[in-house]
């Protein structure tokens, strides 16, 4: 239900414009609003908890982005219940053919992938592209796992 009655409010973004530069703002902006109140959501949990990483922050934001407006809800749920049952299936029917009524699916599996790549053309760097595609560094690892607790509760 709340993807359904999702808000960003006039704060809300106040407070994602001090954290993403104009480029990624953009990106940020573009999403459907339940994707940007998730985003929000996900990053205030990890303020709330003391973590004022920037690129953390950025991460938190954007690690959805790519989902875009491509990926219904019905998608969102069908494709996490897949996931846990059937990944293979998933799988086989995912397309990276984006005239393909199946490349939804290929979003859906590569999202973090695609969205750390958005995050470096926006002009984000290396490290909050690594939180976003769950490849950090050693040293990052608990922070990545706190971002993955964050959108997990979220």
């Amino acid at each position: 239900m709340g993807h359904l009655t999702a808000r960003v409010t006039a704060d809300d973004e106040e407070t994602v414009r001090q954290i993403l530069p104009p480029a990624a703002w953009r990106l940020f902006d573009a999403m459907p609003v339940a994707d940007r109140r998730h985003a929000i959501d996900v990053a205030q949990r990890l303020l709330t908890q003391g973590h004022d990483d920037r690129d953390l922050l950025a991460a938190a934001l954007l690690h959805d982005v790519a989902k875009g407006r491509r990926l219904r809800l019905w998608h969102r749920v069908l494709g996490v219940l897949l996931a846990a049952m059937a990944p293979g299936a998933l799988r086989r029917i995912a397309s990276p053919d984006p005239s393909s009524s199946s490349h939804a699916w290929w979003i859906f599996l590569h999202h973090a992938h695609l969205s750390a790549d958005a995050a470096r053309e926006a002009g984000l760097g290396e490290r909050c592209a690594a939180f976003i595609a769950g490849t950090p560094a050693a040293a990052d690892e608990r922070l990545a796992a706190a971002l993955h607790a964050a959108d997990e509760a979220s």
